[in-house]
């Protein structure tokens, strides 16, 4: 899951310290070695097959390479990296890769399809939390070495258990969950049947850019070059520093003693905004902000009440004063940067239809409703904001503020009435979020699935079709187009406002080039990254 990041106050030493000019530098980093000022305690694990946090995953993103890859010029399809090619069985049930030549491990040992289709093997036999990523296709400990085979060096066939559409295999082998992994390193270092689960926590087998030289938990990470990668820059080390406060990133920043500052404040970031000394580096991520209504409750159930909410809201508003450098307006279920995503914002405020709308449902003097709230910033304002937003049409609006944990718990027991939240998507496919928002096959108490639409009680079958055809469609142009459909219908007949998407920023130094946000955490590289 992704991290949320919170908003917090820049402190008095970020005016004391703007004007400093990064040519004033007390302490310049080593050309060859790129430090960065990061939060770094979210990761408990670097076994790709394991982890399954924001943090984890972008260093796992930097050490590892998968079957395939997200075009990041063009999200609607995804590009070779170990593998060359693929092809596709007319019943949609096999699928055949074709392993390129002269790709290496850090060890130096060449990579195979025999370390392709053990990786495979052990990412489903652990079991582990992003192991749902593939395991939806049918496999499982029993049958993977069955269907997940090395027919020879460089071919590795797979085979699902139902017709299977190929570009949403191919997105979920883009995850980190399909790492390839060197078999003959881990299996050196495996006790105990853990398929090497204990040594690869804190070590690296991969064939990508970097490998792991050090991790001490919420203090530092070293990566180390690669000799047999791909990386052809001047780096030979990056140095992450564990710093909390965004302040002293900043000002470690400014003297030249980290080359990225990675968690500066809205505020922080607002000063920096067309600074000559500074490079801002942002990406929109797979983060969606949004409202919930439960409808079980009563004054919820009209699709009319729904969409006068969506009419209420001022978007632009929010945006422009409380989530300028965090946020943009985004009103799909799919997040830019994602295949399929729908960009349009059709919604905006418009007290009068909305209110014209709530009458037509049958409360021409509002209602009383409660909201509940993350509350930590900015949900709080936003939640304000909201509240007044409602309060114009006769919505009269009851805030409960919450942590994380308790507002999720009472959402996940169907006790909210309104909620303002957050969600995170989980691999590179349309389907991570339609799947959830979309299809609740079973709308009961008892149902033993509970995606996020059972949170609030909505199933309609129209749009559970609509997701499971686009999912299935095995033609890629046409699935998207499918995905797109439902995303537009889903706007217009859910309880779910989508609000806003959020988006990170990486503060660099002026010598820094070539450093790549990724709408999912793996997807953020160092790998063109130099210093001049």
């Amino acid at each position: 899951m992704l991290t949320r990041r919170h908003f917090l106050a820049a402190s008095a030493a970020v005016s004391s310290i703007s004007c400093m000019s990064l040519s004033e530098a007390i302490a310049a980093t080593p050309k060859t070695v790129l430090v960065v000022a990061q939060q770094l305690d979210n990761m408990t694990s670097l076994d790709p097959h394991e982890s399954f946090e924001a943090l984890g995953g972008e260093i796992i993103g930097n050490m590892y390479q998968q079957l395939v890859t997200p075009n990041r010029e063009n999200p609607d399809e995804v590009l070779p990296q170990i593998a060359e090619s693929w092809t596709a069985s007319d019943d949609g049930k096999t699928f055949t890769f074709k392993i390129k030549h002269g790709l290496k491990f850090s060890s130096g040992a060449e990579v195979t399809s025999e370390d392709c289709a053990y990786s495979m093997q052990r990412a489903v036999s652990l079991n582990k939390s992003p192991a749902f990523i593939i395991t939806q296709f049918g496999w499982n400990a029993d049958n993977a070495k069955d269907l997940i085979v090395a027919q020879d060096a460089d071919t590795l066939v797979l085979k699902t258990t139902a017709p299977t559409a190929i570009g949403f295999l191919l997105y979920c082998l883009s995850a980190n969950v399909a790492c390839v992994v060197e078999k003959k390193v881990v299996e050196a270092n495996a006790q105990n049947g853990d398929w090497g689960n204990a040594w690869l926590q804190k070590n690296s087998a991969g064939s990508g850019p970097f490998t792991l030289k050090t991790w001490r938990p919420s203090d530092t990470i070293v990566l180390e070059l690669n000799p047999n990668g791909l990386y052809k820059g001047n780096l030979k080390r990056i140095t992450l520093r564990h710093i909390v406060d965004p302040s002293a990133q900043l000002l470690m920043l400014q003297k030249g003693d980290a080359d990225i500052a990675r968690n500066l404040t809205s505020e922080q970031l607002r000063t920096l905004e067309g600074a000559k000394d500074v490079v801002l580096v942002r990406k929109a991520i797979a983060s969606l902000m949004l409202l919930s209504l439960n409808l079980a409750n009563d004054n919820l159930k009209n699709p009319k009440v729904w969409e006068a909410v969506k009419w209420a809201i001022d978007y632009d508003g929010i945006q422009k004063n409380i989530l300028s450098m965090t946020h943009e307006v985004h009103q799909s279920i799919v997040p830019k940067g994602l295949p399929g995503a729908v960009n349009d914002t059709p919604f905006h405020k418009d007290s009068a239809k909305a209110k014209a709308l709530l009458a037509e449902a049958g409360y021409p003097d509002g209602f009383e409703i409660e909201l509940d709230h993350y509350s930590a910033q900015p949900y709080p304002d936003i939640a304000q904001t909201i509240q007044a937003n409602l309060g114009e049409i006769g919505i009269k609006v009851k805030l409960i503020a919450g942590e994380n944990r308790q507002v999720l718990t009472k959402m996940r027991a169907r006790g909210h009435q309104m909620a303002l939240s957050s969600w995170g998507t989980d691999y590179f496919d349309p389907n991570a979020n339609t799947d959830v928002f979309c299809i609740n096959a079973d709308n009961s108490d008892n149902a033993t699935t509970k995606p996020f639409a059972w949170r609030s009680s909505f199933k309609d079958d129209k749009i559970m079709a609509m997701a499971i055809a686009a999912r299935d469609e095995k033609d890629p142009a046409t699935r998207i187009k499918l995905f797109e459909e439902l995303q537009r219908y889903f706007m217009d007949n859910s309880p779910f406002p989508i609000l806003f998407q959020g988006s990170v920023t990486a503060a660099c130094a002026p010598d820094v080039k070539g450093v790549e946000l990724g709408v999912l955490p793996n997807d953020n590289s160092y790998q063109g990254t130099t210093k001049a």
